[in-house]
């Protein structure tokens, strides 16, 4: 292999002594070309660590061979373990076909280079109703796209969500279950839909229960460990403290557990804690903390597939694909009853 000059479609024929045409229809998987000459096309091609031209064949099939996935924000209130698990759901689909373009709306003022030409579709990442204007630029632009974590009030769109509402139901009527009556709240950004809907499954476990909605039990947070600490001092202030908190995501409830123990108590024995997400490191913190388990991974991979159905079969989907949570029970619970 020739160093520091990268490997094409023509070295891989050379070698095998076949057409360079043979070698591009194998590498895209043309029903023309025999099993056996595209296996050996594709172990000569892993090989050499051939890189296809995507330029070269966006030329030819007039397609960009990008998938923008946009985020509301790539700031701090997207945690570093939901972005991961967003990008490895989404490239793990796309990843021997397309390259991926990541970007955050909040990064630009406009959207005008958006178009057909850079992009062949678009997953967006979606947390509040102001991408809304961005949702209609790209319909209006006639690019395939697909909206996770957020519902939208559009039907002939590919949406796909987690439960929220009913995993922070769970979260919380299973503080209840284990004989906690003051459960209080880390809330998440104002105005973000996980935010929304987990506060209303917060409020709808403690209805049903029964419970005194307070006021002075919620404090807002911003998805990050920072804010969970600085809520959590908060709430360890007022006059009747909460036996238990329920946090919107781990960050903040391993930012509430660092609070707690600072102030002297421990966990569970003085406060239980909650998550939601049930992050890599969720168990692996003393005590391993009790979280909502959602398959971001999965809600990004479904998005990334029925994208490429949309694109390369030609076809229109639509509709509202909910994904399952869980409650992982942990160690950060403590059993009142």
């Amino acid at each position: 292999m020739r160093c520091g000059i990268s490997v094409t479609i023509k070295d891989i024929a050379r070698i095998l002594d076949i057409s360079h045409t043979t070698v591009s229809r194998a590498l895209n998987d043309s029903p023309l070309i025999s099993p056996a000459t595209k296996k050996k096309v594709a172990e000569t091609a892993k090989m050499l660590n051939y890189v296809p031209n995507y330029s070269a064949r966006s030329l030819v099939q007039n397609k960009s061979f990008n998938i923008g996935l946009f985020f509301t924000t790539i700031g701090d209130s997207t945690s570093a373990d939901f972005f991961y698990q967003t990008v490895h759901g989404v490239s793990s689909v796309i990843e021997k076909s397309y390259n991926l373009v990541i970007n955050g709306l909040d990064h630009f003022e406009d959207f005008d280079w958006v178009d057909s030409r850079r992009f062949d579709g678009v997953i967006l990442v979606s947390q509040s109703d102001r991408d809304d204007e961005f949702v209609y630029l790209l319909r209006e632009r006639r690019i395939p796209l697909v909206v996770l974590n957020r519902k939208l009030p559009i039907d002939s769109i590919v949406n796909i969500v987690s439960d929220d509402r009913g995993g922070a139901k769970a979260a919380v009527n299973h503080l209840i279950a284990n004989g906690h009556r003051e459960v209080a709240l880390i809330g998440g950004v104002p105005g973000f839909h996980a935010t929304f809907e987990r506060r209303e499954g917060y409020f709808e476990a403690l209805m049903e229960n029964e419970l005194t909605i307070k006021k002075s039990l919620m404090e807002d947070g911003d998805f990050t460990m920072e804010s969970g600490r600085v809520a959590m001092t908060k709430l360890l202030e007022v006059q009747v403290p909460p036996s238990s908190v329920f946090a919107m995501n781990d960050e903040m409830a391993i930012g509430a557990m660092k609070a707690i123990l600072s102030a002297g108590y421990s966990i569970p024995d003085d406060f239980s804690v909650v998550g939601f997400d049930d992050s890599r490191f969720s168990s692996y913190f003393s005590p391993a903390l009790t979280s909502v388990r959602r398959s971001i991974e999965d809600v990004a991979s479904r998005g990334a597939t029925s994208l490429m159905e949309i694109i390369e079969g030609n076809v229109e989907l639509t509709g509202l694909t909910s994904v399952e949570t869980k409650l992982i029970s942990r160690q950060s619970v403590r059993d009142l009853r």
